[in-house]
């Protein structure tokens, strides 16, 4: 029977630096059981085209690295709700491009943000929908898409959880199956949703609007800005204005149980020792006894 941490769906984005099939090992390095990549290089338009090679040889080291969960994260670029047409079908392109990868390699999920609107809000949000709508329909199978919490910083979507339900509530049904989301702590606190001092009441406006049963992925970050100021800074966990509190509490939530929940905090120098103390630390919160 697997041990108790390779259940722990815990770990942290990492490099894919000399290809996807690179990563896993990276994710060992740390002491994850659970990674977060990017298929493609985010900041450029070009994509990379993967092969069975690199099919078999990222799953083969899956499996020897002991990597139980991976998800991917789409590129900077994309941006599903632009009303720039040019701009809107190059990021229709390219996404639909990072569920071809991700059904390729067995990727599960991709995580994307829901975007920036630029003009009007709703008619961004119908855009965005849209977008994604023709994307799942040009890649039938079963990898899904988690939208992500946002901070709110000028006119990105989905910072309230009522604009995140009403996106996935835009699409056919058939295809709403496969949306899911993605719940970044430092972006729910720089939103306004308090998880210090209202952590519970968080999770059950969640549960009312969303439903924890679409929720897929945890991104653990402390924020380097305060409550509800709706800028996106992530810090080091426990070192930030969220404390280590919240940490502790979804660590031992048995709600989120075997959902996967990745690091984004800064590296460090060297890539590695930042996020190994991170993950030894949040295993701590998950074995401390509760005051």
């Amino acid at each position: 029977m697997p041990s108790a941490r390779m259940q722990d769906r815990l770990g942290a984005h990492v490099s894919a630096q000399g290809g996807v099939h690179t990563t896993p090992a990276r994710g060992k390095a740390i002491g994850a059981t659970a990674i977060q990549i990017f298929t493609k290089t985010p900041n450029q338009w070009r994509e990379p085209v993967l092969g069975p090679d690199i099919r078999d040889a990222f799953r083969a080291a899956l499996e020897s690295e002991g990597i139980g969960s991976v998800v991917s994260h789409d590129s900077y670029l994309i941006n599903l709700a632009s009303p720039d047409p040019v701009l809107r079908d190059r990021s229709i392109g390219s996404f639909t491009r990072e569920l071809e990868r991700c059904e390729l390699l067995g990727i599960p999920g991709v995580v994307s943000h829901p975007g920036n609107y630029m003009d009007d809000r709703a008619a961004g949000l119908a855009r965005n929908a849209q977008a994604i709508r023709l994307c799942l329909e040009r890649v039938p199978g079963r990898v899904r898409i988690y939208l992500e919490t946002t901070a709110g910083t000028g006119t990105a979507l989905g910072s309230t959880f009522e604009e995140l339900a009403a996106l996935r509530s835009q699409l056919p049904p058939a295809l709403q199956e496969r949306v899911a989301f993605c719940a970044d702590t430092c972006h729910l606190y720089s939103a306004g949703y308090d998880l210090v001092n209202g952590y519970e009441e968080v999770w059950a406006q969640w549960d009312r609007l969303i439903g924890l049963e679409h929720l897929a992925c945890l991104h653990l970050n402390d924020s380097k800005t305060p409550f509800g100021s709706r800028r996106d800074r992530h810090e080091e966990i426990g070192a930030g204005s969220l404390g280590g509190k919240p940490f502790q509490r979804l660590m031992q939530d048995a709600r989120f149980t075997g959902i996967p929940k990745l690091l984004e905090t800064p590296k460090g120098d060297d890539m590695i020792s930042n996020d190994r103390r991170a993950l030894q630390r949040l295993r701590r919160y998950a074995r401390a006894v509760p005051r």
